[in-house]
């Protein structure tokens, strides 16, 4: 099976990519070691440009460059600090469709989804934040002492942002927000296959006012640039979106150096139709749910729980509908799925087909690679597997979905909860009494009702178990950068 066309194939054009280099103190540069790495277009997979290969020298003059803009930024009014990052917002509006290309071109992403989810979100995130910097603000306490007592929030320093590959703008995007408001500074350092958004935006924080060193951008393999971040004793929180592989080894080394922590990481999210859903409603969602983003996304929604009574009748529309949905060249505006980011994504997800297989799973539309250039997968619907399958509990991070029956609303949940992911989760159901007993019993950070992906900047996410700790985005996000300092003023 070959790549689908769209018609009628309305095309955006591929931007050409300059060679990217290190973004340290303000100035661009090399790599110490003049060192490089390709990056491929996932559509074809072939090189479109190449990036410098941060090393540990690159790190510590990165983070050298932060600390040494730390002080100033700190002590620049928040409300000042909130009109630079409104200014951001501006220039990323104005230059949309350059980033929204540059993203595509990068990650494998529908340029349709490019533009109208990603660049909009991350304008509206700095936006967000740039009128929270109105908040930072102290608090008069009651004490049983004759003293004045006063909270004052604090920025911590030097942020480490490590962002993956799937998201790169608005991963990147939900921590320098809200960790520049607070008056941090920030070395960024984007996934070696993904890095290039991180470099545009490096012009865009310069261009609307953001003083030299106050973001720094390394890029290179996470190993080496982003093991000796992590591990750097000037930085003094780590910022981490990724696997709950990777993150575990990422928080055990911030650990060492008892930095603050905040990790988003897997997921393996469940959706809930009830047997009074509406079911139109319920199959869209269930569709956006496993192939937004091509299913590289950690809050994507890759198991479908499904009453029995409603189960056959589902399973038959997807194996219709699945079909249908436009999958090709990214810059084709009618795509909905492009192709997986790497190679080694898409060899993950036929491993996990072929022991979907050999589980006695049904395949019931999809199961194989595209024929032709880049990292396609077709969009993938697995029926009938047991519980304890690998491929229902493991994190697949691609365009494939398990669908199983339930009996009663108690199994749901069990079947729900039964991963050790808690990210994300949601429920199809009619019945408003429902709706909140069984959001309440999920294990998720986040949880959706007859919709999913619902986000905004206003609203935390994160996840629980091995989903990570901490959240992102809402007041959450800007606490998760500051401390408390307690003041007491002796009246004796």
């Amino acid at each position: 099976m070959t790549v689908t066309e769209n018609p009628p194939a309305i095309r955006t054009s591929r931007p050409e990519i300059r060679p990217g280099q290190l973004f340290i103190a303000g100035q661009w540069r090399e790599a110490a070691d003049g060192g490089r790495l390709d990056v491929l277009d996932p559509a074809t997979g072939q090189a479109v440009t190449t990036i410098a290969a941060g090393t540990a020298e690159d790190v510590d003059a990165a983070v050298t460059a932060a600390r040494a803009a730390f002080p100033a930024w700190r002590d620049t009014p928040a409300r000042q600090r909130g009109r630079i990052l409104q200014r951001v917002s501006t220039l990323i509006r104005e230059r949309a469709d350059e980033i929204a290309a540059v993203e595509s071109l990068d990650v494998g992403k529908p340029i349709a989804l490019s533009r109208v989810v990603d660049v909009q979100t991350i304008a509206d995130v700095y936006e967000y934040y740039a009128a929270l910097t109105h908040t930072l603000a102290g608090e008069h306490r009651t004490v049983g002492l004759p003293a004045h007592a006063y909270t004052s929030r604090e920025p911590l320093g030097v942020v480490a942002a490590i962002t993956p590959f799937n998201f790169p703008l608005i991963l990147s995007s939900s921590k320098l927000a809200p960790a520049l408001a607070a008056g941090n500074v920030v070395v960024h350092k984007p996934a070696e296959d993904t890095p290039l958004s991180a470099l545009v935006m490096a012009e865009i924080l310069t261009d609307a006012g953001v003083p030299a060193g106050v973001v720094n951008v390394v890029t290179g393999l996470g190993g080496v640039a982003g093991e000796a971040l992590l591990r750097h004793p000037g930085v003094d929180k780590v910022a981490f979106t990724g696997s709950t592989a990777v993150g575990r080894h990422a928080a055990a080394a911030a650990g060492e150096g008892l930095k603050a922590v905040t990790m988003e990481l897997g997921g393996n999210a469940a959706q809930i139709v009830f047997e009074d859903a509406d079911v139109d409603q319920a199959i869209g969602s269930a569709i956006k749910a496993f192939v937004f983003n091509t299913g590289q996304f950690c809050m994507g929604g890759p198991r479908l729980l499904v009453a029995r009574p409603l189960y056959e009748t589902v399973v038959g529309i997807l194996s219709q509908a699945v079909g249908g949905v436009p999958v090709g060249d990214p810059f084709d505006e009618a795509t909905v799925v492009g192709p997986m980011t790497a190679e080694k994504h898409r060899a993950k997800v036929e491993e996990f087909v072929r022991v979907a297989r050999e589980d006695g799973g049904r395949i019931v539309t999809g199961g194989d690679r595209l024929d032709g250039d880049g990292f396609f997968h077709q969009p993938t619907v697995i029926a009938d597997l047991p519980n304890d399958s690998r491929v229902v509990q493991e994190e697949i991070f691609g365009p494939v979905l398990t669908v199983q029956p339930f009996d009663t609303e108690d199994e749901a949940v069990e079947m729900a909860n039964s991963t050790a992911y808690g990210l994300a989760a949601g429920l199809q159901t009619r019945d408003v009494a429902r709706a909140h007993r069984v959001a309440g019993r999920l294990e998720a950070g986040i949880v959706w009702v007859n919709d999913w992906a619902m986000l905004d900047p206003a609203m935390p996410f994160g996840g629980v178990k091995a989903s990570g700790f901490g959240r992102e985005y809402g007041p959450e996000g800007l606490d998760a950068y500051t401390r408390t300092k307690s003041v007491l003023i002796s009246l004796a």
